[in-house]
Order: C-alpha cells, then structure tokens, then sequence
C-alpha cells in the first residue's frame, strides 16, 4: 500500500513510539472534515500498524498522532493490538469498531467522533474519552479494563436530542480503578445497569439530559468506594435501584428533575451515606423502599411532594432538627399511611438520644392512624389524644384532673349532697367526695355515703366518667411505655 507523505511520517514513528502532531495554531477538531492530505491518515493504515506494524529492539512501538483526519473505519474488531492507541485531537470521520478487541491503552481525548463501538473490550490501561465530542453512541457495555475510563468534560450525543439507543453504554462492564467523568454532558440517556466499579464513580458537575426518559439508569451497579455526583444536573430519571455504594452517594447542590415521574429511584439499595446537602427542591418522586443508609443527610426542604419510603432503614439522620419539621414527609407517602417509617424516624431519634422527638413521632403515628379506622375507634382515639396523647403526654392527665378536682370540689362546696344513712355518715368533704369520683381505684369512704340528686347527679356520673377515661389512657400510655423499654 503505497503510503502519503502523513502516513509516512506517522509509520516512521510508530516503531519508535514517537508521537507525531498535525495541529496547527487554533485548531478545532469539529472542524477537521476540511483539513487537507498534508494531516489525513487512512484508517485501514493504521489498522495494519495496530495488527502486524514493525517492532525496534530496545524500543516500544505505539501510535502517538495528535491533530489528524481520520478517514474510513477504524476497525479492530477481536483484534489484538499490543501496543497503546492515542488518537488525540483528531476528526473521525466514521466510528472506530474495537469490538472484543485487547489493546493496551486508548486514549482520544478532545478528539471528534461519530461514536465508538467498543464491547467486550479488554483494555490493559487506560481508556480516554477526555474532552471528546462523540454525536453516536459510546458502547463499552461488557468491557474489562484494567485502568480507569476517563470521560471529563466529554459531550456526547445532539443537544435537543434524545436517541432511543443509549448515548453512553457501561452495562455490565467491569472497571479496575474509577470511572471518571466530571463535567461530562450528555445529551441522552447513560447505562451503567449491572457495572463493577472496584473505587469510585465521579459524576460531579455532570449534565444528564433525558427529559421524560432515565437519565441516568444504574441498577444493581457496584461501586468500590463513593459515587460523587455534586452539582450533578439531571432532566430525567435517575435511577440506583438496587445499587451498592459502601461510602458515599454524595449529590450535595445536585438539581434532579423528571416532572411527573420519578426523579431518584434508589430502592433496594445499600448505601453508606447518602447526601442531598443544598440540592434543589426535586422535582419529581422519590423513591427510596427498603434501601439500606448508614447516613441520610436530606433537608426537609429538598424532599418533593410524593415519597415511598416504605421499608427506608437509616442509622442517623442529619441535619438533626425537630420531630415537627421531619414529620411532613411522612405524611407525603404515596402508599399512604404506613407504620414503619414513623417507627424509623422514632428509633433515628433515640439513637441520638433525643426522646422527646422520638415520642412526638410515636404521637404523630398515632394520630394518622386514626384516621383509618372506624368512626367509633377513631372517637376512642380522639378522647385518649385529648386527655393524655396516648400516653405521650402524661401531664396533660394531671391537668385535666385537677381541672375536674376543682370544678367537682367547688360544686359540691356550695350544695352538699344528702347522705345516704344521716346517723353513719361521715363529715362531707367535698374535696375528698370529687376525689373518690375521679379515681376508680381510691375509696375515701365518701362516694358510698352520699347520694347527689338531680344536676348534681349528672356531675358525679361525668366526674366518673372522666376519671375512668383517665385512668384507662394513663394505663395504656404506660404499657405502651414498658414495651418500648
């Protein structure tokens, strides 16, 4: 194959391992369809470098171009390429195949592509997407690499543009080190269902642009270490069901939105912390049942209006605040009332020793329970809440008894009732008498001994009453005490 003066040059440095640059002053890669022969290169010349390219003793060979056009396929489909790839800076004018392919390292950072079809490859180093501009689908599901996969600051996909086909493809793939990809922008939907990351994820800054799709679709995804997504903007759903994190997911100042759907959606997942820190309100539902969280670090303010935390365990709960301004989202449930999560946020506060938040909880559960009851049980309820809030409210019981002590006192000071046998009665006291009314279990020997007729009867009847109801909450509230001890 007869070679250009470019290919000659770039097949003179190759067994040398020498890079070779075609840029010139301001040069945009976007705009390499117009560079000229002097900086073309075919791609089925550097294919056969790639494949069966000439080695030097002592030195190692690799393909080193910075600034080039790229014509044709660049196809290494199972091939096995010993050396590494850096294709920096340059116009493809067709999508590389490394279907399957084993290569050392690939790097095409800031270069401009029509996509890349990389399946199943085996990577040895690393694999660089840095910076690049990439309109087609990236496809790596099922890759092994060694190193780590860069895709800072990449732009992928048309902006405006929602493909069916995903825009980036991680499913099932295996990477050594981190997957890291600040500043990445993607204009379509991102898949990493199933992936094996041994340290982190970095997705800070990002831009994930789904609208009405899953932006971000990683279930079942294993993450060595942390999942950084600060400032991470996404325009759809974002999805970690079943996702394992061990330390942080951290989406501090994060911005999710998939209005009319679910914005984060991380059920079943086991997380170490998970962190909303200074994220804006989400726009959509939340979906957090039965995930795992050592830390759950979410404002009152970031939560949206629909939640379904049915089964959400969590060790602590930061920022600590108020019962009153944590109970809210508990009522946004969308199963509507269900007793675990009060059960939750009541353990989250005594853990950290604040028992009084934890009782305003149980009061709260209480409360919304009752209303799905019958109209009698709910009744029942409202007379317990009253006299002593099921039982969390223990003083409120001895408010309403020496309310009734004294109404009853001052009553039957004014009109003393007959007694019942005048000679064997003893002196009236109408402090003691309101008493022996109030208290079902204390004889003062006054109620037996005087008979009160016509309103005054009635009083008595709701001094009984009331002292009946009295006792029957104080002791359910003491129960319900003994139980949690």
């Amino acid at each position: 194959m007869e070679l250009t003066p470019a290919e000659r040059r770039v097949a003179e440095a190759f067994p040398l391992g020498e890079g070779v640059d075609f840029r010139e002053d301001d040069d945009d890669p976007g705009r390499g369809a117009s560079w000229g022969p002097e900086r073309t290169l075919r791609a089925e010349v550097l294919r056969e470098l790639l494949l069966d390219g000439p080695v030097r003793a002592g030195r190692t060979a690799g393909l080193k171009v910075t600034g080039a056009r790229i014509t044709g396929r660049l196809d290494l489909k199972y091939g096995t390429v010993g050396h590494p790839v850096r294709l920096r800076s340059c116009h493809f004018e067709e999508a590389p195949d490394l279907y399957g392919a084993q290569i050392g390292a690939l790097v095409l950072s800031d270069s401009v592509l029509p996509g890349l079809t990389a399946g199943n490859l085996r990577a040895e180093g690393v694999v660089r997407i840095t910076c690049c501009r990439i309109t087609g689908p990236v496809r790596l599901q099922g890759a092994k690499l060694s190193g780590a996969l860069f895709a800072n600051g990449a732009r992928l996909g048309r902006p405006g543009e929602v493909p069916e086909e995903a825009v980036l493809q991680l499913n099932h793939a295996e990477v050594g080190t981190d997957v890291w990809a600040p500043g990445l922008v993607a204009h379509g939907k991102v898949h990493l269902n199933g992936a094996v990351v041994r340290n982190q994820v970095n997705l800070d800054g990002a831009e994930l642009n789904a609208p009405g799709e899953t932006a971000l679709h990683a279930e079942v995804l294993t993450v060595g270490t942390d999942l950084h997504a600060m400032r991470l903007v996404a325009r759809g759903r974002v999805n970690l069901a079943g996702a394992r994190v061990p330390r942080q997911l951290n989406l501090a100042h994060a911005r999710l939105s998939n209005p009319g759907g679910q914005a984060l959606r991380a059920s079943s997942s086991v997380i170490g912390e998970l962190w909303l820190r200074e994220a804006a309100p989400v726009e959509g539902a939340v979906n957090l049942r039965r995930a795992q969280l050592d830390l759950l670090h979410v404002p009152p303010e970031v939560w949206p209006d629909q939640v379904r935390i049915d089964g959400l365990g969590y060790r602590v709960l930061t920022p600590h605040l108020p019962a009153e301004q944590r109970l809210p989202l508990l009522e946004r449930e969308q199963d509507g009332y269900l007793p675990q999560p009060y059960e939750q946020l009541t353990t989250a506060y005594r853990t950290v020793g604040d028992d009084a938040a934890a009782r305003t909880v149980q009061l709260a559960k209480l409360r919304r329970h009752r209303r799905t009851l019958p109209p009698y049980a709910r009744l029942w309820g409202r007379l317990q809440d009253a006299a002593v809030g099921y039982g969390f409210r223990p003083m409120r019981a001895a408010g309403w008894l020496s309310l009734l002590l004294c109404a009853g006192t001052l009553a039957f000071a004014l009109r003393h009732p007959p007694a019942l046998k005048p000679a064997e009665a003893p002196t009236f006291n109408p402090f003691a008498y309101s008493l022996d009314l109030l208290l079902p279990i204390v004889d003062f020997g006054q109620e037996g001994a005087f008979a009160p007729r016509g309103a005054y009867q009635w009083l008595s009847y709701l001094l009984i009453a009331a002292g009946w109801v009295l006792a029957t909450t104080i002791a359910a509230g003491v129960t319900r005490s003994l139980n949690r001890q």
